[in-house]
């Protein structure tokens, strides 16, 4: 089983403090909602840094899922079914593996460029900030009630945000919203990690 990461974060002073959740105990924290879960897409045919050409709207212009991609995405769905999360709304950035994957996991996602990366592949300061700044609204903002807000998204702007990378592609983070308090990041679950979930 992949091990777990977690952090307190804070908007105030940009904070990080190890703890451990078990993907057992992440998945128990999330069936009654109140939660973030940031998906980072599955996994693509190629792995480089795509930003820095690529067009929103034409995916011929960018990395593309693979056929093992496919099937991870199947996967983590039908373990969100048969885990009954409950799902509220699901977010997308808008590079086409990030969509993709929403609609592979749920049946259906809204997009939106706050989860994008910034266009370079060494990225400055203030690019760092501009997508930190983008990324923590949605992982502070409290969802409705019963439910779990899904981000679907990649792992520069998550690592702005958090300070944490996140790998493998299609790993999932489980975060607790905090509103203007900033979010507290539980832990991860692997892909790997979810059919052990649902036996």
């Amino acid at each position: 089983m992949a091990a777990t990461v977690a952090a307190t974060m804070t908007v105030a002073d940009e904070t990080a403090e190890a703890s451990t959740m078990t993907p057992e105990q992440l998945v128990e924290e999330v069936r009654d909602g109140g939660h973030v879960i940031f998906i980072r897409h599955v996994r693509t045919e190629k792995d480089y840094a795509d930003q820095v050409n690529a067009v929103m709207g034409d995916c011929s212009t960018q990395r593309t899922l693979s056929e093992e991609g496919w099937r991870d995405a199947r996967v983590i769905g039908d373990a969100f079914a048969e885990l009954q999360i409950p799902v509220g709304d699901v977010i997308s950035s808008q590079y086409c593996r990030a969509w993709q994957t929403a609609d592979l996991v749920f049946g259906g996602y809204e997009k939106t460029a706050d989860l994008n990366f910034e266009p370079a592949e060494s990225y400055t300061d203030a690019q760092t900030a501009a997508m930190r700044d983008r990324v923590t609204p949605h992982l502070s903002k409290v969802p409705t009630a019963g439910v779990n807000t899904i981000l679907v998204g990649h792992d520069d702007p998550f690592e702005a945000a958090t300070g944490i990378y996140p790998e493998p592609m299609g790993v999932t983070f489980v975060i607790r919203p905090l509103g203007n308090e900033g979010f507290e990041v539980l832990g991860s679950i692997a892909p790997e990690d979810w059919p052990s979930l649902t036996d």
